[in-house]
């Protein structure tokens, strides 16, 4: 039992020291970036703050080395300590797991509000904390030490609550103005997001339904149909055969030509078999047209 305390001892105070060391080297390193900063920001009017943080500098490389002496003592001691059951061998591994994904599972409305719920009351004094912080570093300490608050619903806790601020003017003015600024940025890009979506569908569906529309000659019914003279698309509204024939009768023959033959491309007029069935039969009648029916609803105009 003795011997199993001592290797806790030893073991907690070299936990100690590792910990000291890092947080020693944290320091420096931080200490040195803000003598860089300076040095650029400042050339001139900084020289007694760069001094202060040049003596502090040299203080935490002193500490530095101090903990690394006492780390190398330890390491000493430690491999002159005598072996025993414990220190011949450990466990490599308890058990055994296997890093499959989970399925992916959307959630629904009513699950996401309940699972922000669940979360803000259980860490909503850390998050209300994480929100009053002002200085970066206290901010990215206060996250390492609670990386559970790294998630979407601390932000919108956060949201939440500015709102909450500014309908009771408590809101610091400065701070306020920029939290406004980037959430109407933040509504405009959702908005211009949005607003890009749509009008991709929407185009998407006019082409779908358009080429659902061609007729047997590749051609669009309602592009064909609003090409047609103001005299033709008449006839088509009204659906008579009778003034159709007329209409053409007046017009250029090639002209007439022209647009009969676009109709017949995109189905919106097609001779019908039985005219041809009676031509055949000694009936010698011009070809008899029908009208393939328009799938455009009320955009599309009828056809004689």
């Amino acid at each position: 039992q003795a011997r199993v305390e001592r290797m806790e001892q030893f073991q907690k105070e070299k936990d100690e020291l590792d910990k000291g060391c890092r947080e020693c080297k944290r320091k420096l390193a931080e200490c040195q970036r803000k003598m860089k900063e300076l040095e650029v920001a400042d050339k001139g009017n900084g020289k007694g703050e760069l001094e202060k943080l040049q003596a502090e500098a040299q203080q935490l490389r002193n500490e530095e080395k101090s903990w690394e002496n006492k780390l190398e003592e330890l390491r000493k001691k430690e491999k002159n300590m005598p072996w025993n059951v414990d220190t011949l061998s450990k466990d490599g591994f308890s058990k055994s797991v296997f890093n499959v994904k989970a399925e992916e599972v959307e959630e629904t409305e009513e699950q996401k509000e309940k699972k922000h719920k669940s979360f803000v009351e259980r860490y909503e004094k850390q998050i209300k904390h994480f929100g009053m912080l002002r200085r970066w570093d206290d901010s990215q300490k206060c996250l390492s030490d609670h990386p559970h608050l790294v998630c979407e619903e601390t932000a919108n806790y956060l949201v939440i609550w500015c709102i909450d601020l500014e309908v009771e003017e408590t809101a610091d003015q400065q701070y306020m103005e920029g939290f406004t600024e980037e959430l109407e940025a933040f509504k405009e890009r959702v908005r211009g997001r949005a607003k890009a979506r749509l009008e991709k569908a929407l185009r998407e569906f006019e082409e779908e339904e358009r080429q659902k529309r061609l007729g047997p000659g590749g051609l669009d019914p309602v592009e064909v149909y609003e090409s047609l003279p103001a005299e033709l698309q008449k006839c088509f509204d009204v659906k008579d055969v009778q003034m159709l024939q007329d209409t053409i009768s007046r017009m250029d023959p090639t002209e007439a030509k022209h647009h009969m033959q676009r109709c017949i491309d995109s189905g919106l007029w097609v001779p019908n078999a039985r005219g041809a069935e009676g031509a055949e039969k000694g009936g010698g009648g011009e070809a008899v047209y029908e009208e393939i029916p328009k799938e455009n609803g009320d955009e599309e105009k009828g056809k004689p």
